[in-house]
């Protein structure tokens, strides 16, 4: 497991052009092992594409990603997540038809660091995750006869399987009704505790990142605006501004 506040992901001047267009412009920031860092902002204002970015779905138009030092800007898809950058996508991209267990065994035997070599091993490697999930009573279910917040945790857990050292959550509540965002936002928190990881996480609903994050980026037209805790976030007026659409 990482020590606790050691750095290990690092974005310096993500810049990223569609054409003419930037869809984000020279952003910095750090996250640091055992740290959920929140990032919030207006729709457009360029989430996705930084962690589209920082996985390698996308590749920077200037600019670098460190991880644990090295510049994995470059790399494929693939390998940034073999090397221990996970991800989750809004809307769940699971195996229908495979039961929750074999779907987060499939993380089991893809990851890198603890890469389980058999079915056997990804399935001893899943089991505590589906467990840490609350999916252990769902274990031989088929994935298509869960419910939208099941399928989530599925690809959380999954994620979590690879063994990695950061875990980019992409709205995690979206869908969710007001009960199931409690659960979501305990589960989140547990996360940390109980694995060290860093959780970097793209959130819309601002109640839960509030409560949960120790850190928050702010992004608006592709520029980080504001960054800091949750507190100094709430008072910020440009923030205030953002959300509200008062700009003259």
């Amino acid at each position: 497991m990482s020590r606790r506040n050691e750095v290990i992901l690092e974005a310096q001047g993500l810049t990223k052009h569609f054409g003419g267009a930037a869809a984000l412009k020279d952003v910095s920031f750090s996250a640091a092992a055992g740290e959920i860092l929140g990032l919030i902002g207006p729709n457009g204002a360029g989430k996705t594409t930084l962690l589209n970015l920082l996985s390698g779905v996308l590749k920077p138009s200037s600019g670098k990603v460190l991880f644990g030092g090295r510049d994995v800007s470059g790399l494929k898809p693939h390998a940034i997540a073999r090397l221990g950058i996970a991800r989750t996508l809004q809307t769940p991209r699971s195996f229908p038809s495979m039961t929750v267990l074999e779907n987060v065994m499939v993380g089991a035997l893809f990851g890198q660091t603890h890469r389980a070599h058999s079915s056997a091993a990804a399935a001893r490697q899943a089991e505590p995750i589906l467990d840490l999930m609350g999916l252990g009573g769902r274990r031989h279910s088929p994935v298509a006869s869960l419910n939208l917040q099941e399928r989530k945790r599925v690809e959380l857990a999954r994620a979590l399987a690879m063994a990695p050292r950061v875990v980019l959550i992409d709205e995690a509540m979206s869908g969710l009704n007001p009960a199931e965002i409690e659960d979501a936002m305990r589960l989140i928190g547990r996360l940390r505790d109980e694995t060290g990881v860093a959780i970097i996480w793209v959130e819309h609903v601002v109640k839960a990142i509030m409560e949960v994050v120790e850190r928050i980026i702010v992004l608006d037209f592709g520029k980080v605006i504001a960054t800091g805790s949750p507190s100094e976030i709430a008072r910020n007026d440009a923030v205030i501004e953002a959300y509200l659409g008062t700009r003259a």
